[in-house]
């Protein structure tokens, strides 16, 4: 019998199947390059339009603050200023009286802040207007817009530390480290919090330290977000293997910029200084045998239900391991409770601020 003809088309698909494994993988690393560069450009052009439409509504803010103040305009004047655009350039959207006031009230705001007001020019309108809306002090607001610009939130996780009170909590509650952690690791204080928020973890009161833990590696993706943007998963149950015997970490985590291991232990009961004992042989462990030269002293976390601040004092005090002890909260707090510790919180720091004041005022004079 005469053999079967094999088209061209044929031919060239055996060649792609029979192109070398290697061959495909240095296509595919190829062609994620030119990915990347196409996602670059696209950032380049969001953020670039981002901050024209940013300027644009602190212009027309500006403006329209100079007209009222001058008294040259009243309020009803922009309302004619919406109901003209609406009429006469139907093309332009998002120029209601409403939003008009709300382009004033972010002049306004941030004018005379020069350290601020170049962040409001990172984040998106609606990052700004969250800020605003829900932020009554300029630290407040300073604070939310550099944790969004550092961490990247998007618009639910910004709403998410909004509702959840963190400039309160971080203000009220700044993180519990050891000396060696301040010494070795300066910076580390604004890493990491006091008190974290696991709202998103759907555990019953009653749990188990193995419960905790797998609903944290499940929900991995919003611990991270929880934990800020530098931190990198390395594993759970991490195994460190000393004299023979195996020992267990509960999650092990890489920091970028601290450039560190970061060890987290979880207990479900309050805390207790024997917990620390435990920490600081892991820590030494990950140090002598698993830390890269580059490389800084490791971090450990005791992530515990509960704790007594004062209990939590003396334990770090004499410690020579680089250890915090955190809480872990399973529900959204009290955030109108949280506002007025705060207050009470300025009001009793004002006095003390104003006799500093009238300190270094009185040795200039002399």
């Amino acid at each position: 019998m005469p053999t079967p003809k094999t088209s061209s088309r044929t031919k060239r698909t055996d060649l792609v199947k029979t192109k070398p494994k290697s061959s495909v993988i240095a296509l595919e690393v190829s062609f994620a390059e030119v990915v990347g560069l196409i996602q670059q450009s696209r950032q380049r052009a969001f953020h670039a339009v981002n901050t024209e439409l940013i300027d644009l509504y602190w212009q027309v803010g500006a403006y329209i603050s100079r007209k009222l103040e001058t008294a040259a305009w009243g309020e009803g004047v922009v309302d004619q200023l919406a109901r003209y655009i609406a009429r006469k350039h139907q093309d332009i959207k998002g120029f209601t009286r409403a939003s008009l006031f709300r382009m004033r009230q972010f002049y306004e705001t941030y004018r005379s802040d020069k350290k601020v007001a170049p962040l409001v020019r990172q984040l998106s309108w609606t990052h700004n207007l969250l800020i605003l809306s829900r932020s009554k002090r300029p630290e407040e607001r300073e604070f939310y817009l550099r944790l969004a610009q550092r961490e990247r939130w998007g618009k639910r996780e910004l709403e998410r530390q909004l509702a959840s009170a963190l400039f309160e909590r971080t203000v009220l509650s700044p993180p519990k480290v050891s000396p060696p952690v301040a010494l070795l690791h300066p910076d580390a204080g604004s890493v990491f919090k006091d008190i974290y928020l696991l709202d998103f973890l759907d555990l019953p009161n009653r749990h188990s330290e193995a419960d905790l833990q797998q609903a944290l590696t499940a929900n991995l993706r919003r611990f991270l977000l929880e934990l800020g943007r530098d931190f990198c998963f390395v594993g759970e149950q991490y195994l460190v293997q000393v004299g023979g015997k195996d020992f267990h970490i509960d999650l092990l985590f890489y920091h970028r910029e601290l450039q560190c291991l970061v060890a987290f232990e979880l207990k479900i009961d309050e805390f207790h200084p024997a917990h620390l004992g435990q920490l600081s042989f892991y820590l030494e462990a990950l140090d002598r045998d698993v830390r890269k030269p580059h490389e800084q002293p490791s971090i450990g976390v005791l992530l515990c239900a509960t704790k007594d601040n004062e209990v939590v004092e003396y334990a770090l005090s004499r410690t020579l391991s680089p250890t915090l002890i955190a809480e872990y909260q399973m529900r959204l707090p009290d955030k109108r409770l949280l506002q007025a510790k705060l207050h009470e919180f300025y009001e009793l720091a004002q006095p003390a601020a104003e006799t500093v004041t009238k300190t270094r005022r009185s040795r200039d004079c002399t």
